[in-house]
């Protein structure tokens, strides 16, 4: 017999050796024992590091409650008979508190009572902006405002329907002037004596009434904000608004509400439509941003704990005048937030004019060939979230000044002082104050300053010191002022290397018309504040050296070059996913943008308690759904 190999076949195995494949391979007995044993004893050693950990935890709240909860008495507290019995004064002769009742408690305070006194009106934006940037010692500070906290504005639309809870966006006022040894005075201010000094100020007495006083200053910071522009539309009692905490929290119960009686037997086809009709006027950030938030919400919570044709019968409108939802973003933001609201099933209603609101309905136009065609919406829910108008406040500050003209804010110079008010002693900042850009009204002074030949004309050399002087006085030409020589010789109509009064007014119109108002937004605040914040401490040092060698008190021109805005970015949520606007680049997407602009609004609370308690929230929402109480 011939061996296998020369047939080309390999030798076989003995069959005691096969396995097949429908059989899997086992572990020796010991190598299972031993994997078993890892993970008992890996388990266990994550069960002790656990309880561990609890205990540690625990010892360091009850070192830390042992430590910190302790008795204090106070007794013989020094209080000035001048802050309890205030001398009257003033136009009205009205209490004027020239001591607070802790202005004598301790020496620190003492010390500080013989400051200069900085009245801040407002707990926003710009006031909290102007507290983070003064030093301890500089003034004797004090904040009067209507509300005793400070709120987390651009994330309204998510306490609104529970994503976040109200007290996550909120600190007190107390705690944030704590730092200066500040003076806090709940009240409205409703009134201003210029030529004394004097704020008059709304107070509450202990049986409910009002009652007015007097808070002298030697400066004043005006950041009172704005209200919303009603732009003669009839019936906006009928709408809400979303700027405060209150406004939150109605909103937040005619929600729970609608859905509540929505969900009822009893509850007509007609009616339930009704109820779940939300429309929101204006297609801004604040109005987009709720509109994502109500869609959220009914996707998320309505549609697990409702009936199921709440969900079915919700509808959400957004009313835009302009052609586009967040016009003031890139154009391809625009489109993105316009195509994911559409996937959503947000009806977007863009190019109308709301004409009306009742107590059951919106009533909007829009241009159809021409023509003017009414339309009508039946809701139970209206936002209101376009323009701005003056505070009560800022309307009776620009009563004052003959020179105040802006129908919806103060305007200020360069240096955010008030136009008109004595120099150097009243500011303005955030959406109450408008920056000042015209150049025409300035037009005899920057010849008379330029001209140095006083020969009526004004040559190159002349044209590139008046473009400094423009500069200084409005800042926002600066990037229209670039090309000097270009300009010159552009308006040079003659050729003769000098421009005449006739060739130098038609340039600086040119120049005006394309200069605009800084946006009413929180960033814009918030800078206006910690640009004042520093000037304010450099004044008091430079002020107080002054005094000592008897010179003249410095200027704001001494200390502070004029306030630049510098826009950092625009952001807006649009329903598990945001949009990000950096000027010339645009950055939008899904959850990784939507935890970026978390990232951000994290970032900019104004205290560690309000971080935890945010971070909270979110992970509640995540893991349990939002609060569908109605408080």
């Amino acid at each position: 017999m011939l061996p296998a190999h020369r047939f080309g076949l390999a030798r076989l195995p003995p069959p005691s050796s096969f396995r097949f494949s429908s059989t899997a391979a086992q572990p020796p007995p010991r190598r299972l024992f031993h994997r078993t044993r890892l993970a008992v004893r890996y388990t266990g050693y994550l069960a002790l590091s656990s309880v561990f950990g609890v205990l540690v935890i625990g010892a360091g709240i009850f070192v830390h409650d042992a430590l910190t909860y302790t008795e204090k008495h106070v007794d013989r507290v020094p209080v000035s008979p001048l802050a309890l019995h205030p001398e009257r004064g003033g136009p009205k002769n009205l209490p004027v508190v020239r001591v607070q009742v802790d202005d004598e408690q301790d020496e620190e305070n003492v010390k500080l009572a013989e400051k200069p006194r900085l009245v801040i009106v407002g707990g926003g934006w710009g006031a909290m902006g102007i507290l983070k940037t003064l030093h301890v010692g500089d003034y004797h500070v004090t904040v009067v405002s209507s509300e005793t906290f400070t709120t987390f504005t651009p994330l309204l639309p998510s306490a609104a329907v529970g994503t976040v809870q109200i007290r996550s966006l909120i600190e007190p006022i107390r705690k944030i002037i704590a730092r200066l040894r500040g003076h806090f005075v709940q009240g409205k201010a409703v009134d201003l004596v210029m030529k004394e000094r004097l704020l008059e100020v709304e107070t509450m007495t202990p049986d409910g009434k009002t009652a007015n006083v007097y808070i002298p200053y030697d400066k004043l910071v005006i950041a009172v904000g704005s209200t919303s522009s009603t732009h003669g539309v009839p019936g906006l009692e009928n709408c809400f608004q979303l700027k405060t905490i209150a406004d939150a929290q109605s909103i937040r119960r005619r929600i729970m509400d609608n859905f509540e009686v929505a969900s009822l037997p009893t509850t007509t086809p007609e009616e339930r439509k009704r109820l779940l009709s939300f429309v929101v006027c204006g297609g801004g950030p604040t109005g987009v941003e709720t509109a994502a938030e109500i869609d959220d919400f009914c996707q998320e919570d309505i549609m697990n704990y409702f009936p199921k044709i709440c969900r079915e019968e919700v509808s959400i409108h957004v009313i835009q005048s302009r052609e586009h939802i967040l016009n003031t973003y890139s154009e391809a933001i625009s489109q993105y937030a316009e195509k994911k609201f559409n996937r959503s099933g947000v009806n977007l209603i863009t190019s109308a004019r709301v004409s009306g609101v009742t107590n059951d309905s919106v009533t909007y136009t829009t241009k159809e060939d021409g023509k003017t065609v009414k339309h009508s919406i039946p809701t139970n829910f209206v936002l209101w979230s376009t323009g701005i108008a003056m505070n009560p406040f800022t309307q009776r500050v620009s009563d004052l000044l003959p020179n105040q003209v802006h129908k919806k804010a103060i305007v200020v110079d360069a240096h955010l002082r008030v136009k008109g008010a004595p120099l150097g002693e009243v500011y303005c900042i955030g959406d109450s104050s408008t920056i000042e850009t015209s150049v025409v009204s300035h037009f005899m002074e920057l010849v008379d300053e330029a001209d140095k030949d006083k020969n009526g004309k004004i040559d190159f050399d002349e044209w590139k010191f008046m473009v400094e002087r423009i500069k200084s006085r409005i800042p926002m030409a600066e990037d229209h002022l670039t090309e000097v020589r270009a300009i010159f010789d552009l308006y040079d109509k003659d050729k003769d290397n000098n421009l005449s009064l006739n060739e130098l007014l038609p340039l600086l119109q040119d120049v005006e018309k394309h200069l605009t108002s800084l946006p009413a937004t929180a960033q814009v605040a918030s800078q206006e504040g910690k640009y004042i914040g520093r000037k304010l401490h450099k004044l008091a040092r430079k002020s107080a050296v002054a005094q000592l060698n008897n010179a003249p008190s410095p200027k704001d021109e001494d200390v502070s070059k004029p306030f630049r805005y510098l826009h950092l970015g625009s952001l807006a949520y649009i329903g598990n996913a945001a949009v990000f606007d950096f000027g010339g680049h645009s950055f939008m997407g899904g959850l990784a943008a939507m935890y970026a602009w978390r990232s951000v609004y994290w970032n900019e609370q104004v205290s560690a308690r309000t971080r935890g308690l945010l971070m909270i929230d979110w992970i509640i929402r995540g893991v349990w759904g939002r609060d569908l109480s109605r408080l």
